[in-house]
């Protein structure tokens, strides 16, 4: 039997114990609405205004600029509709090949209202064109309603120059969104020091209760509802809130920003060298994709050579190791990453990828597993191979 090693961290985190003891006493004796002026609402609505501050201190923001929405997803979805909004004479959005569904997508969408969508090129280690978006800016700045660039893939974990992205298109009045969710509480952010328009986050990525994201808005940005029915939020979303997962947020965001030291990110640094390293010299035909690029300590995506990326899935799952092979929104449709594809990688049965994602709870025991099941798996499907061409 194998203990069961999850690196798939990417696609979401174990609650903190703290984060669930907070969630389930808010459940029993935190359920009053908050909307209601009596002492129990009250009681309730306190603990949230306290939660907003914590996710507020993690990003360095007043607690007004945060809005409360039911994931990541929705927040980017609330972040490209208050741009539009606020500038409503612009029909040109920017963005890159390597977005997440929560903004491509809904870009996509726009198309049909009229909207032109600028996908900027990107090296083949994922980094976007700085030249490509300066020269964009410069000759069509007028007509960009918004740039929304992740800060941090969450398929190869390459880290976008976002503070130069932001420099430039503040330029030229550009509004820039970011979609922080696979960087918010993994690596600090002062949204002072890199000042985005907007940046959007959930807090199941670090440990937090699924169910609950946020949206940081700069002042001076009215946020344009996409929930309406009710004054929650400031009037930015309506509906009841969520109280249970937004005091596990805010006691998420807490834990993050103490365990947010140069040492300890550091040490997670050298945890996944050590595991690329270790694998690359067990099979050294293996390829550590955008190994060129500054990369967050979050992840490996490894390409394997003659071998479908959901077969080395099932036979890593077999030996007690959980991994994904990109996206979790996208790779159970059995269907190729267009990440990957825009690094220039095709999963068509010459190389396949597996993308290993690590949470501040992984350790050397679980990438040490996770090396010998790899190693296992292409001994396995070498062994097939021979055999079915013999």
């Amino acid at each position: 039997m194998y203990t069961l090693i999850y690196l798939d961290n990417n696609a979401t985190t174990a609650p903190l114990p703290s984060v669930s003891k907070i969630v389930l006493h808010a459940m029993e004796s935190l359920w009053g609405n908050p909307s209601s002026i009596h002492r129990i609402g009250q009681e309730a609505r306190h603990q949230m205004d306290m939660a907003r501050e914590s996710v507020a201190d993690l990003i360095n923001c007043s607690a007004s600029r945060i809005t409360f929405t039911s994931g990541g997803t929705e927040a980017a979805n609330l972040a490209l509709k208050t741009a539009i909004e606020k500038c409503p004479n612009r029909k040109l959005i920017v963005t890159s090949r390597l977005e997440h569904a929560a903004v491509g997508e809904a870009l996509d969408l726009l198309v049909n209202d009229g909207y032109e969508i600028v996908r900027l090129d990107n090296c083949r280690d994922g980094i976007i064109c700085v030249q490509q978006l300066e020269q964009l800016l410069q000759e069509r700045g007028n007509e960009i309603a918004l740039v929304s660039v992740m800060w941090c893939n969450n398929e190869t974990g390459v880290v976008e120059p976002v503070a130069q992205i932001v420099s430039l298109c503040h330029e030229h009045d550009v509004l820039v969104h970011s979609d922080g969710t696979q960087w918010v509480a993994k690596m600090p952010v002062d949204v002072q020091d890199v000042p985005v328009d907007m940046l959007s986050f959930a807090a199941h990525k670090f440990h937090g209760p699924k169910g609950v994201g946020a949206l940081y808005t700069r002042d001076g940005i009215k946020v344009a509802p996409l929930v309406t029915g009710g004054p929650q939020e400031r009037g930015r979303r309506g509906g009841t809130e969520n109280v249970p997962a937004i005091l596990g947020f805010g006691v998420a965001a807490e834990e993050a920003v103490a365990w947010l030291t140069e040492h300890n990110i550091k040490n997670m640094e050298n945890l996944r060298d050590a595991f690329e390293d270790a694998l690359v010299a067990r099979v050294p035909a293996i390829q550590i994709n955008s190994s060129g690029a500054d990369r967050a300590w979050t992840t490996s995506s490894i390409s394997f050579p003659d071998v479908k990326g959901e077969l080395m899935l099932l036979m890593l799952s077999e030996r007690g190791v959980c991994a994904s092979s990109g996206s979790a929104c996208s790779s159970g449709a059995l269907k190729e990453s267009k990440v990957i594809e825009a690094l220039g990688i095709s999963d068509d049965g010459e190389w396949g990828t597996v993308r290993f994602s690590f949470a501040r709870t992984t350790t050397q025991d679980d990438l040490n597993q996770a090396i010998e099941a790899v190693c296992g798996s292409m001994r396995a499907i070498s062994q097939v191979l021979e055999s079915s061409q013999g």
